[in-house]
């Protein structure tokens, strides 16, 4: 590439957002009506407009705290955010795309690590039968929490009522899903 195209290409944290979910944070003027909004964001360590703020700036010490922060993991995606944004500032993806991007240069929260417990069994549910099998995530989870034992009484009413199977339902050609994961990890490490 020649040098006269390098200044074009934004390497900042939010540039790479914009780049990879499409989502372009400098239509964000801080309003705060996502914060205000957002279910959540007593919880957070950063609401969702100071994490905007903060990834605006492209500042790395702020991008730091950012993959760093709890803010990205408490998200619910619940898009309470975008249906209050008057700009349409599509949050959910950018929280995403910031918890592939904490996982990935290991620079997780410790406050969440049992909501990467679970984002991780639950993707790996996915991607093992191409749909959500509960009872598998149960155990998944339980066993990378260490924490076995908890819950195991509100089992035999679940399975009376259907709530879990003990077999997962497989989808046709879960290889396909594989190949989506693969190109997704893939993707995410260039």
């Amino acid at each position: 590439m020649s040098d006269s195209h390098n200044h074009l290409i934004d390497n900042s944290l939010s540039g790479k957002i914009k780049q990879n979910v499409g989502v372009s944070l400098a239509r964000c003027y801080q309003c705060g009506k996502c914060s205000a909004g957002c279910p959540v964001s007593s919880d957070m360590d950063f609401p969702p407009s100071l994490l905007i703020r903060k990834l605006q700036t492209g500042l790395p010490e702020h991008e730091e705290e950012v993959l760093r922060s709890k803010s990205i993991w408490y998200c619910l995606t619940c898009e309470m955010c975008i249906s209050r944004c008057p700009m349409e500032v599509d949050i959910p993806p950018m929280m995403d795309y910031l918890r592939s991007e904490s996982l990935r240069l290991k620079k997780e929260n410790p406050a969440a690590k049992n909501i990467i417990r679970f984002h991780k069994a639950f993707l790996d549910s996915i991607e093992q039968t191409g749909r959500l099998y509960e009872m598998g995530l149960i155990v998944d989870y339980k066993a990378r929490a260490l924490n076995l034992i908890q819950d195991v009484a509100l089992a035999p009413s679940m399975f009376a009522k259907g709530k879990l199977k003990i077999m997962p339902e497989l989808i046709k050609n879960r290889k396909n899903i594989k190949q989506i994961f693969k190109k997704t990890i893939n993707k995410k490490q260039k």
